[in-house]
C-alpha cells in the first residue's frame, strides 16, 4: 500500500520510489529473514515438503502491520522453490479479466503475489476461486443472451496474499489458503541485527550503541529501521565523521524530529492537541485531525496505530484520550481522573468510531 498523504518518516507505509531503495536490503532466501521465527519455520516446513513432493505448496496468506516483510516473504518464496513470480495488487485488478490474462500466463509452479488482497474487486475474488481451487478460470465472451464462458487451464501456480486488514477478507477467500501467517512487530534486539545486516549490505560503519538508538525508535518496523538508518548515513557523511555512532544517530534524528521513543513532529501534535486544547479528552478524530491540521485518514492510519500500542493514546466510544503515559512523555501532569491514571495497558475495548 502507498503511503498516505502526510507520510511522516516514521511511517510504516512506503512509497514506490522508497520500495525500490528496499531492494537492495531485502533478504533474499529465508535462513537471511531475521526474526518471526515462528513463520519462518512454518514456512521452511511447507516450502520443503512441497518440494519433496515436486508439486507447488498450498497458498499462502500473509497479514499483519505494514513494514514488517509480506512483499519480501513473497520474494523469498519464489526464490527458494526456484520459480518466477508475478507481482500485482489487490486495487490493480479491476475487472475479472485482468485476473484472467494474469493467471493465464503464469508457468507452472509459478508465484503469484498479489498484495493488498483484500481490495480486489468482488468479480476478480470469484474468478480467483476457481483459478486456486481447480486451476481453472471461465472467460465470458460477449455479452446479454448471447455470452459465452470458456474454460481455460491454469498452470498450477501458489498465491501468495498479502493484506494489512484481514478482517476485511471474505471467508471463502481465506477458507482458500493452506496456509496463514500473522507477522508481528520485531523486538528491538532483532531491530538492531537487521540494522547490522543493512549498513554492512549499503557500506555504512555503524556501532553498536547506534544501531541500538536507532532500533529504539524504528516502532518494531523493519522498514522504518532502514530508512532511519539512511537518514543518519546522511548525517553522518555530511556533519559528522561517516560512522553512525550513538551520538551521531541521536543529532541526527533529532534534526529528523524522531523522539527517543520514535514519535515524530505529528505524534507530539497529535498528544499535545489532546493534552493541551482538549485536557486529554475526549475528542471526535475529526477534530483532533483539523486542530493537528492533517487530514483524518491520515491521524488514524499513520498516528494513532502506534501512539495506542504504546500506551499513550485509548480510542473510546466517545473519542480518542490521552492516557497517563501520554501526559508525563510530554512532560506534563495530568490532572485527578484522568484516564488511564494509574492503570495499565488500555486494554482493546474501544474500537469503535465516536
Amino acid at each position: 500500500m502507498d503511503a498516505p498523504e502526510g507520510n511522516a518518516l516514521v511511517s510504516a507505509y512506503a512509497s514506490d520510489a522508497e520500495r525500490d531503495a528496499e531492494v537492495s536490503v531485502r533478504p533474499k532466501r529465508l535462513a537471511d529473514f531475521i526474526a518471526q521465527h515462528r513463520v519462518r519455520d512454518q514456512l521452511d516446513l511447507l516450502l520443503r515438503g512441497a518440494m519433496g513432493r515436486g508439486t507447488p505448496p498450498d497458498h499462502i496468506l500473509l497479514s499483519g502491520p505494514p513494514g514488517l516483510g509480506k512483499t519480501t516473504l513473497a520474494n523469498i518464496v519464489a526464490a527458494e522453490l526456484g520459480v518466477g513470480i508475478r507481482v500485482t495488487s489487490g486495487p490493480a485488478i479491476e475487472r475479472s479479466g485482468d485476473l484472467a490474462a494474469i493467471v493465464t500466463s503464469l508457468a507452472e509452479g509459478d508465484v503469484l503475489f498479489i498484495d493488498e488482497i483484500h481490495r480486489i474487486a468482488k468479480p476478480a475474488e470469484e474468478l480467483l476461486y476457481s483459478a486456486m481451487e481447480d486451476f481453472r478460470v471461465d472467460v465470458v465472451v460477449g455479452k446479454g443472451p448471447g455470452a459465452t464462458a470458456i474454460p481455460l487451464d491454469v498452470e498450477p501456480f501458489t498465491l501468495v496474499g498479502a493484506t494489512t486488514r484481514s478482517g476485511l477478507l471474505t471467508g471463502p477467500m481465506r477458507d482458500r489458503f493452506g496456509f496463514v501467517a500473522h507477522l508481528d512487530f520485531y523486538s528491538a534486539e532483532d531491530l538492531r541485527t537487521l540494522l547490522h545486516r543493512s549498513a554492512r549490505i549499503l557500506g555504512v560503519p555503524i556501532t553498536e550503541d547506534g544501531a541500538v538508538e536507532i532500533a529504539g525508535r524504528s516502532r518494531g518496523t523493519p522498514r522504518i529501521a532502514n530508512r532511519l538508518l539512511r537518514r543518519v548515513r546522511d548525517f553522518a557523511e555530511v556533519r559528522a565523521d561517516g560512522v553512525v555512532s550513538l551520538e551521531t544517530a541521536r543529532a541526527a534524528l533529532q534534526v529528523y524530529d524522531v523522539d527517543e521513543i520514535g514519535l515524530d513532529r505529528l505524534d507530539r501534535a497529535v498528544l499535545t492537541a489532546l493534552v493541551d486544547s482538549f485536557r486529554g479528552g475526549p475528542v471526535g478524530l475529526s477534530t483532533l485531525a483539523v486542530a493537528v491540521g492533517e487530514q483524518p485518514d491520515t491521524v488514524e492510519e499513520v498516528c494513532e496505530p502506534f501512539l495506542v500500542r504504546a500506551g499513550l493514546l485509548a480510542r473510546t466510544p466517545r473519542g480518542r484520550v490521552a492516557t497517563e503515559a501520554a501526559w508525563h512523555h510530554l512532560g506534563r501532569t495530568p490532572p485527578n481522573g484522568t484516564f488511564g491514571t494509574g492503570a495499565g495497558p488500555v486494554p482493546d475495548l474501544f474500537s469503535a468510531e465516536p
